[in-house]
């Protein structure tokens, strides 16, 4: 089964593939995506366990990467979840891929497990009467409230994502596949100037999977760097890529 995807800029000769991160879906990237379709045709997927695409009772990266490998075809960006399965996809199809942006995400296991955030979202009837009454409901800290509530589905009564597998796997999210293998293409570790996700220590990994790695950051950012400052976000993809 493949992922549900959006497709912007349809026809341009240049091919863009945006993976969001884990309890998101293809929308979060819908204005970058739009923007950058001036230059690329950008695919957007939902994916496995999210939005509209199919349920697995797996998630690990090396699932997404394949779920990604027939989408891609040119330059890759991942955040988060999805630049985990980014770089993964690049060292198992590095001819899929010919530059690489990940943002705000190193390959290396991390400890902030998310559960608490399943749980949250497992205890709230997803059969509410309004989205602010769901608002209410959902213990979770607010500023990560809007953001879950994007994957309620209102009419249907039930949620986007799916939460029995996403907490089962919860380690190989968090976690990075030992994996062999280098991707030798121009890769742009993106960060966030106040996020704590890629630190000092993480490079030599980072460079040892891909030796060609710069690294940047967006001053004034935590870790959703693409939609605190979108419109810096975009620059640098477009002064990356070109």
């Amino acid at each position: 089964m493949s992922l549900h995807t959006d497709v912007y800029g349809e026809g341009q000769p240049r091919r863009l593939l945006l993976a969001h991160g884990l309890f998101g879906s293809a929308r979060n990237w819908g204005a970058i995506a739009k923007r950058l379709a001036d230059s690329f045709e950008v695919t957007v997927p939902d994916m496995r366990n999210h939005g509209q695409s199919p349920w697995f009772d797996s998630h690990g990266y090396e699932d997404m990467a394949e779920d990604l490998a027939p989408l891609a075809g040119g330059d890759v960006v991942g955040h988060s979840m999805g630049g985990k399965a980014a770089m993964v996809l690049a060292l198992r199809h590095p001819e899929r891929v010919e530059r690489l942006i990940v943002a705000d995400i190193a390959p290396v296991a991390y400890s902030h497990s998310q559960t608490a955030l399943i749980e949250a979202m497992q205890a709230l009837d997803p059969a509410q009467p309004s989205r602010s009454a769901a608002r209410a409901a959902l213990d979770v800290p607010e500023e990560v409230r809007d953001f879950l509530l994007q994957s309620l589905d209102m009419k249907a009564g039930r949620w986007r994502l799916n939460l029995d597998v996403l907490a089962a796997e919860m380690d190989r999210i968090i976690g990075f596949p030992d994996i062999d293998g280098r991707y030798e293409g121009p890769t742009l570790f993106l960060s966030g100037g106040e996020s704590s996700y890629v630190l000092p220590e993480h490079r030599d990994r980072i460079k040892a999977l891909f030796p060609n790695a710069q690294f940047a950051k967006l001053p004034g950012v935590g870790h959703w760097l693409h939609a605190e400052k979108p419109r810096d976000f975009e620059a640098s993809v477009r002064a990356f890529f070109t």
